[in-house]
């Protein structure tokens, strides 16, 4: 499968920035491990590019950004994480969840996850306490839910696009996104020809199955507009998951817990909510941690 790319450009005059993803290798994965529907994979397609777009702005290549989505449709929440490469991973509560297409003929993605409710997004950028930000659920859309966030939570007036096109036999055809910002200062001028060139756009699903590039539709964004593109990022769908780290989970639940799982006299298993890994700890397992906490204490 191959990697997908996003890229940055920012107009000359440090007036706007935009950042566009041409998601289609990550959301076919993301299918693929979960087994989801048309909706879903249109509703955790759209959370997972808003999430690889949303990690590139994080400024430090240690961080990691986690959206959360919970609403109140069948599909209920969904979760992903991306780190400050833009590499994502994500699951929906419910991956099953089909409905039928909307009243616009798209496929109906606030209606499984819901059009009230909240999202969040937490920034793990090392310090004590992570930073969490939170707006309301606008339309469950994702998009429009991600353009509140931002003027919302903060304060950066944004523009995001997303969208999923699902070919017949359910794989993905198309899917991307872009998020325009303005930055401090901007010129009015820039505001305005940003204004004039957003409105008439086609949806960002139709113009990647048009065959347009991620440089086509900053140039487009930015018709009229100085700018410099200044990286192209290979993106991909990527778990960290390991043994190691749900060894070092097991043992967190401390003594009492895992001595219950010792005596049941059976192999415990764990799997990975992103990418269905199962990680086994036979009873010789169980009682090599509980040793190594006895030996801390």
């Amino acid at each position: 499968m191959s990697t997908d790319i996003l890229t940055r450009a920012v107009s000359r005059d440090g007036s706007a920035r935009i950042l566009v993803l041409n998601s289609k290798s990550i959301t076919e994965k993301a299918r693929q491990i979960h087994g989801l529907t048309p909706t879903t994979t249109a509703l955790l397609g759209r959370a997972l590019t808003a999430c690889s777009l949303m990690s590139c702005l994080l400024k430090d290549k240690d961080n990691t950004l986690t959206l959360q989505i919970t609403g109140n449709g069948p599909a209920s929440k969904v979760v992903c994480v991306g780190d400050y490469m833009g590499n994502v991973k994500g699951y929906a509560a419910d991956p099953y969840v089909d409905l039928p297409l909307n009243s616009a003929g798209k496929l109906d993605v606030g209606g499984a996850i819901g059009h009230e409710g909240t999202l969040c997004i937490i920034k793990d950028m090392g310090l004590k306490e992570p930073y969490i930000g939170m707006s309301p659920l606008v339309s469950g859309e994702i998009a429009e839910d991600i353009t509140e966030y931002f003027a919302q939570s903060e304060q950066t007036p944004t523009v995001c696009a997303l969208g999923v096109l699902i070919d017949r036999d359910r794989t993905v055809l198309a899917s991307g996104g872009f998020i325009v910002q303005l930055l401090p200062g901007a010129d009015d001028a820039i505001i305005d020809i940003l204004e004039r060139n957003i409105a008439p756009l086609a949806s960002v699903t139709a113009m990647l199955a048009d065959g347009c590039t991620n440089e086509d539709i900053i140039r487009t964004v930015f018709n009229g507009i100085e700018y410099d593109i200044f990286d192209e990022i290979p993106v991909e769908y990527k778990c960290n998951c390991s043994y190691e780290k749900y060894e070092k989970a097991m043992i967190s639940l401390g003594k009492e817990e895992l001595t219950e799982m010792y005596e049941e006299n059976k192999t415990q298993t764990a799997k990975c909510y992103f990418c269905n890994s199962e990680y086994n700890f036979s009873p010789e397992d169980l009682k090599r941690m509980l040793d190594s906490i006895e030996a801390k204490n």
